[in-house]
Order: C-alpha cells, then structure tokens, then sequence
C-alpha cells in the first residue's frame, strides 16, 4: 500500500504539472482563436460538435475503465476489447456520415455536411487508442500520459491556430479537433509497445462489456443531460448566439475540467486497487476530495465576480455578449466539482449502476429547466441550469453516499472550509471591484483582483479553518515525489 501511496503521488504531481501546462495552452488558443474567428464560427462548428460528441461516448464503450477497474486481466482480453473499440469507431464514423444530411436540415445549415463528414474521421483515431490509454493509466504511468496530452495539446493549437491565420474559418476548429486524437493515439502506441493480437471468442470479457456499458449509458446520460442546450440554442437562436453561449462555457470550464482531468485518472486507479480496504478507501477519498473542493470553490468565485474582465480580456471586446452567461454558469461549475468524485468513487468499487439511475432520474430536471429558460435566451438557460443543479445538489450527495461507508458528515466536513474561504475571498473580490473598477484597466484589476481573492482564500483556509498542516504534509508529500519522478513514469 506504501507503493500504491507513492505512485498516486507521483501521479498526482505528474498529472498536476501537466495540467497546469494544457490550462495555459487552453487560455492561449482560446484568446487567440477568439480574436482570429468569429462567433459564428464556433457556433457552427459547436452544432456538429454537440452531436459528435454523444457518438464519441460511445468511442469507448467504458472498456477503457474496464480495463483499469478490473483486478487482473489477459492480453487476449485487452485485444479483443481494442478490436471492438475499432469496430465501434468505424460504425461511429458511417453514423457521421448518415446522420449530417438530417443535422443539416435540422439547423438549415448546409455547411454542416461537410463538417460533419469531416468530424467523422475522429472516430478511427480515437478508437485505435483506447486500449493503449488504458494500459498506461493501469500500470499508473502518468508521466507518460502527461506528456502525451500535453504534445498532443499543442500541435492540435498549432494547427488551429495556423489555418485561423491562413483564413481557412471554422475549417481551423476542425483542423484542431482531429489533429488531437491523431498525435495522441500515435504517441500511445508507441508509449507502450503493445501491438494488439487478433480477438479471442471465449476471452472472458462478458462482465468487462456489461461493466463497460453501464458506464458508457451513464455517460450518454450526462452528456445529454449537459448539452441539450447547446442543441436547442443553435436551433432556435442561430450560429451566432450559440457561439457566444459555447465560448462562455468553454472558458469557464477549462480550469475544472483541467482539476477533474488531473484528479480523476489518478483516484480512479488508486481507488479501483483499494476497492476491498474499507479504511484506506476512505482515507484516500476524502483527502482527494478535500483537494478537489478547495481548488474549485476559489475558481468559482474569481469567475462569477470578475466575469466581465476575464471575458474581455481572454476573448476579445467583441464576446461581451457572453459576460452574463459566463457569470450565471458559476454555480453550476461549482455543484460539478462537488458531485464528480462521487461518480469517481462509485465507478471504482463497481456501483457504476448507481450513478447510471442518479443521471436517469437528475437528468430530466435539468433538461426541463433548460426548456423553462429558452424562450428568453441564453442567459436564462444558464441560469435555469445553475438553479436546477443547486437544488439537485443535496439529494444527490445523499443517494451518492446511502449504503457506503461515508455519512453527510464526512461531507460537511470537507466542504465547510473551502466554502467559508470562498465566501470570505468573495468579499474580498467585490470590495476591490468596487474600489478600483474606474481606476485601473482590466488586465491589472484581474490580476490585483484575482491575487487579494486567492490570498484571503488561503489565509483563512489555512489558518482561520486549520488546514495548514494537511496542505504542508501534502507539499512536503509532492517535492519528496518530484525526486523520485523518474520511477515508474
């Protein structure tokens, strides 16, 4: 256990430094693409995307997660899931195919077509690296996999950014859609070495396929659930409102989906080893859950009280359109970090139909509030979202916990703190806002800002809640596993 310790450690700080390396390409591509594209672009390029996007789930079919929640499994076992990963990625890809003629006529957009058609090919190159991925977050060697994301990453932005500048238009969002699976998958190949064999009848992989499936209708079920209404809008607002709706989004969910990313690779190894050690699962839990809560709630509060400088100043003056929306999303962002490491949780020792029927029944809720708030645009759809998720928010912690060894109060335990500081560092924000709003250009107010915030969020996390300790042995954890980076990498 003191191996698994380090490793996820190790993991951790690998995982960390990476994402902190693809959250400042992010912000660079993102300002950039911004300023070289226009709205409608994005917003053309976001009604394919949306709907390739719930192809994409199915890219996996959770055999990904199999492969690294199972205790022991067989090559034999791995190839045959790869070549069903294969056979899915092509019918994904005809799918693309079928289904752009009705999109097209669904959003009166021609254009459509072709993108769609394009977008299709993601498919292949993503299916052919599933198993690949898999195998290195199984052997926990997430140094690799962080350099892989992070090349990957940057020669998808180079090539976006190349054909903006060349004039190719929204063929730039494409570009860099497809550039990133393709690096990716070709550099885990060769990560790991490992040429799959051809598949085996009789393998063994029945309860892999069921495990997997559950979690990839799960997922199905989340991705609707999250993107209904970036449909709805692109069909009843035009290209151009959901371009703005999209890029707000986008912007405001770069750095949680950076944390999450970072986080859930990590904990959902360790976990999945620790499923049947009641004490130590717990233990990890929680410690993990204590650093994702305190990471998202500042995020929050920077992005709902500074929402107009960090849009102007990472999208450009012509996106003000999307300040308001960006704004209303916050809690929303905030509800996400405080659910997703239960899913993470549950999914690790097995429960994945749990969050399966969470999302059946969270799901609709919040589908409907989106239908409440669309006739009056799109900042009433992202209000409506946030109120939805708050008020699904306790219920949805109790059925995450009943029957597992973790009680509300290990909850409130945790998320005390984080939300004490941010309110604290809330004060903080707006009271410099209200001093300095007319008297220092938003570069300077964001970063005098965002530091205050960030500085009385620490001050009282650390000192006024006592956790100085435990985010000091954490340092102290981390630089001892920087000196051992190079095992098991």
């Amino acid at each position: 256990m003191k191996d698994l310790k380090e490793r996820a450690i190790r993991g951790g700080v690998a995982r960390l430094l990476n994402q902190g390396i693809c959250f400042v390409l992010k912000l660079c591509s993102i300002s950039v693409m911004a300023r070289l594209l226009d709205p409608g672009d994005f917003g053309l390029v976001a009604m394919a995307t949306v709907v390739t996007g719930i192809y994409g789930i199915f890219t996996t079919a959770g055999l990904s997660s199999a492969t690294v929640q199972r205790e022991s499994v067989t090559p034999e076992q791995v190839s045959t899931l790869f070549w069903i990963n294969i056979m899915v990625g092509v019918f994904l890809c005809l799918l693309s195919l079928v289904t752009a003629p009705v999109l097209a006529g669904f959003y009166n957009e021609p254009r459509i077509l072709k993108v769609m058609a394009a977008l299709g090919t993601g498919f292949l190159f993503n299916a052919a690296g599933v198993q690949h991925s898999a195998l290195l977050q199984r052997e926990m060697r997430f140094y690799a996999l962080a350099v892989i994301e992070a090349f990957s990453l940057a020669c998808s932005i180079t090539v976006g950014i190349g054909m903006a500048w060349s004039g190719y238009g929204y063929w730039a969002i494409v570009g860099a859609t497809l550039a990133n699976p393709a690096v990716s998958t070709l550099c885990k190949w060769r990560a790991t070495g490992w040429i799959p064999g051809w598949p085996r009848r009789n393998s063994g992989i029945r309860s892999m396929v069921c495990f997997g499936g559950t979690l990839t209708l799960s997922g199905f079920v989340n991705y609707l659930t999250a993107n209904v209404e970036k449909v709805l809008l692109g069909r009843f607002w035009g290209a151009d409102v959901l371009g703005l709706y999209t890029r707000a989004y986008y912007l405001i969910n770069v750095p949680t989906d950076n944390l999450n990313s970072t986080v859930s690779g990590v904990a959902f190894s360790a976990l999945a080893r620790l499923q049947n050690d009641q004490e130590l699962l717990r233990n990890y839990f929680l410690k993990g859950y204590r650093i994702v809560l305190t990471m998202t709630f500042p995020i929050a509060v920077l992005c709902a009280v500074f929402a107009e400088d960090l849009i102007l100043v990472f999208l450009g003056p012509k996106w003000g359109g999307a300040v308001s929306i960006f704004r209303l999303m916050t809690p929303g962002v905030l509800v996400v970090g405080m659910l997703s490491p239960w899913g993470w949780l549950l999914q690790s020792i097995g429960r994945q139909q749990r969050v399966l029927k969470i999302g059946l029944v969270t799901g609709p809720v919040v589908i409907a509030a989106y239908l409440a708030g669309l006739s009056h645009g799109p900042g009433a759809v992202a209000l409506a979202q946030s109120v939805a998720m708050l008020l699904l928010l306790v219920p949805t912690l109790a059925w995450s916990i009943h029957g597992t060894i973790f009680t509300a109060a290990d909850i409130l335990h945790e998320v005390l703190p984080p939300l004490v500081s941010g309110g604290a560092a809330a004060v903080a924000g707006i009271v410099c806002r209200l001093l300095f709003d007319s008297l220092l250009p938003q570069v300077p107010r964001l970063l005098l800002g965002g530091g205050l915030m960030f500085g009385v969020y620490l001050w009282v996390l650390l000192f006024g809640m006592g956790l100085k300790n435990f985010y000091f042995d954490l340092l102290t954890s981390m630089r001892g596993s920087l000196g051992k980076a190079g095992v098991g990498g």
